[in-house]
């Protein structure tokens, strides 16, 4: 075992042969593990264990509708170090090398190296938190918005002269400490949703959390619509509805989110002022209020809360699976856990709702590494080639920046009406092998494995034309059994070969009071197209 007094003299010999080494160009791509291993044995040298406080979660009191919530922030004692000429050179080196060298295309294969990088963006930014050297927190601060810059231009926005030099100081400024709120990304397609779920929110739920709406400029959310969205605020204590243009907030030459379709829903969580996101799909359905989610024990704990997609398909897509594997080499506790990474089933995750802590400062890179994933050129190569959207986006981000996140434990389940006989076309009653529940939505327990939410709005069929004022309250769900899909997106599932279960009569009143309420909102907003 070294002694103390020897890591300066082990640290100059490496810094010797690593100058050596970089000065061969053909060798960049196989000493950047190099550099940063060396940049994390500096850090544990002069930083012995015990040295800092950690800086994982801290409990804090919490905000007015957010019990129990908890932020990562600037530990209350930490440790004054300088760095000394090596590890300047070594942090200038990297910075340089990740400047010089940025994420470029084609972008395949480059999922994984972003995720090395943003665990080294996110110890320099851990660094500067902990240390009381203005000096020692300015290395580490330029260092992190040099890469910043040259990794995500969208960060620096032409008309905000602030964000050129320091994206993310400024961004990581415009977080509101220990706010919480909902984010609900919309458009003038899906503004109809988006007042159902509001409304029900407001006046049936009655929670009182802030919502801001998200939209990508007058022509994707016309002034009209924020005027109706802007009425179902509800009475006191609840607040206004928030409105958010977010291309005042990213640069748009690189995002292209008025047509974007599910990319704005990463950058609505990245931009919204609130420092922990619950974002919602404007069809989200609620059976219980939002504010429950803040108490969730991923969210105090970890910082992230994500649920999981239907098991559908096993190995079905092992294009996928052989993507997923060569991407994350040194998989998570969560991920060694997850039945679609060990048993290859085809999607995993369900991002109808996401809750993130944007104050720990791993779910704020990994947030970094999902907005990176729905920009412009990366989806269209390649996220939305290889999975559905966005949904496999966020917990991929997470897991490859090494951020702490949770899925709630059950996979998909349902909630619609009990299974009835099928009947062929030439009217002969088809075997039924169980009883199931059918419907068209994916529904979500809590902690206590009660009813939270589903996706897939509140019409029995969002998706089947001549179905588009059609409502019914459901009366039963289902959890943790198997899944007969549809063909088509529009078809009908069932699950079955499990235990078919009641809502309760609470459950129903609030989806029945939720109908009524969207029915008299229909009215008020122009006719969308389905999805």
């Amino acid at each position: 075992m070294l002694a103390w007094s020897e890591p300066k003299l082990l640290l100059s010999q490496k810094m010797s042969l690593l100058t050596t080494t970089l000065l061969n160009p053909r060798n960049f791509r196989l000493v950047i593990a190099a550099l940063a291993t060396t940049c994390i044995l500096s850090v544990l040298l002069f930083f012995p264990p015990g040295s800092q406080t950690s800086t994982a979660s801290l409990d804090i009191k919490p905000a007015a509708g957010a019990s129990d919530l908890q932020t990562s922030a600037v530990p209350s004692t930490s440790t004054v170090v300088d760095l000394t000429p090596a590890e300047t050179a070594l942090l200038t080196d990297l910075t340089q090398y990740f400047t010089d060298h940025p994420i470029q295309k084609p972008y395949k294969e480059k999922y994984g190296e972003l995720g090395r990088r943003l665990r080294i963006v996110r110890n320099w930014l851990t660094l500067a938190q902990a240390s009381h050297n203005p000096t020692t927190r300015a290395v580490y601060a330029d260092a992190v918005e040099q890469v910043a810059r040259a990794q995500f231009p969208f960060l620096t926005h032409p008309n905000n002269p602030t964000t050129s030099t320091q994206p993310i100081a400024h961004l990581r400024a415009s977080f509101e400490p220990q706010s919480a709120g909902i984010v609900i990304p919309t458009s003038d397609k899906t503004v109809r949703y988006a007042a159902h779920l509001i409304g029900a929110l407001r006046t049936v739920l009655h929670s009182t959390l802030p919502i801001q709406v998200v939209y990508a400029g007058d022509t994707d959310l016309s002034p009209a619509h924020r005027d109706l969205l802007g009425t179902l605020a509800g009475p006191d204590p609840a607040p206004a509805i928030e409105f958010l243009d977010i291309l005042t907030v990213f640069d748009d030459a690189t995002l292209q989110l008025r047509t974007g379709g599910w990319a704005i829903k990463a950058f609505a969580a990245l931009a919204s002022r609130f420092e922990t996101v619950i974002l919602a799909d404007a069809d989200a359905v609620f059976l219980q209020r939002p504010e429950v989610l803040l108490r969730h024990e991923a969210v105090t704990t970890r910082g992230a809360l994500l649920f999981h997609d239907r098991l559908l398909w096993p190995h079905a897509f092992a294009g996928r699976h052989q993507w997923w594997h060569d991407q994350i080499r040194r998989p998570s506790g969560e991920m060694n856990a997850s039945r679609v990474w060990t048993e290859e089933y085809a999607e995993e995750g369900d991002s109808g709702l996401v809750v993130l802590n944007k104050g720990r400062v791993d779910v704020f890179v990994g947030l970094l590494h999902i907005c990176w994933q729905n920009s412009f050129e990366v989806r269209e190569e390649t996220t939305y080639k290889i999975t559905y959207g966005d949904k496999e986006s966020w917990w991929f981000g997470l897991e490859l920046a090494g951020a702490e996140y949770a899925f709630s434990p059950h996979y998909g389940g349902i909630v619609g009406w009990e299974r009835e006989e099928e009947v062929d076309e030439s009217g002969v009653v088809v075997q039924v092998q169980g009883s199931g529940v059918c419907s068209f939505v994916i529904a979500h327990v809590d902690a206590k494995d009660r009813l939270l939410w589903y996706n897939g709005s509140l019409l029995k069929n969002k998706g089947q034309p001549g179905m588009e004022n059609e409502y019914r309250v459901p009366d039963k769900w289902m959890i943790d059994a198997d899944w007969i899909k549809g063909e088509r997106k529009q078809d009908q599932s069932c699950m079955v070969n499990g235990v078919v279960r009641d809502l309760t009569d609470e459950e129903k009143g609030i989806l029945a009071r939720s109908i009524e309420l969207a029915k008299s909102l229909d009215g008020l907003v122009q006719p969308v197209q389905p999805l």
